[in-house]
């Protein structure tokens, strides 16, 4: 279903109705597309990745991150947060 933004302000409440009972809404201002209207994917309209799928999604974002530059080479965390304090252990 298209309907311009006029006609839309004016029927916010059915178009949301036939959004949740799956119908398409575009919204059209001065002929041309603007916005879909669509439903929130919720928990339980979500499709649900096997256990295998989610290993594979991690797999993948571990190996892309492995690929980039490290932020701060040769810099550890083990003294990151020196500059917060004096030489007595003090907060400047």
């Amino acid at each position: 279903m298209r309907v311009s933004m006029e006609q839309a302000a004016a029927r916010v409440e059915e178009l949301i109705e036939r959004v949740e009972s799956g119908e398409p809404v575009i919204i059209t201002r001065d002929g041309q597309d603007a916005a879909v209207l669509r439903p929130i994917e919720t928990v339980e309209t979500r499709p649900h990745l096997s256990e295998e799928e989610r290993r594979k999604v991690f797999r993948e974002i571990r190996e892309r991150l492995s690929k980039l530059p490290d932020p701060f080479p040769g810099e550890t965390a083990e003294r990151s947060q020196d500059f917060l304090y004096d030489e007595h252990g003090l907060p400047k």
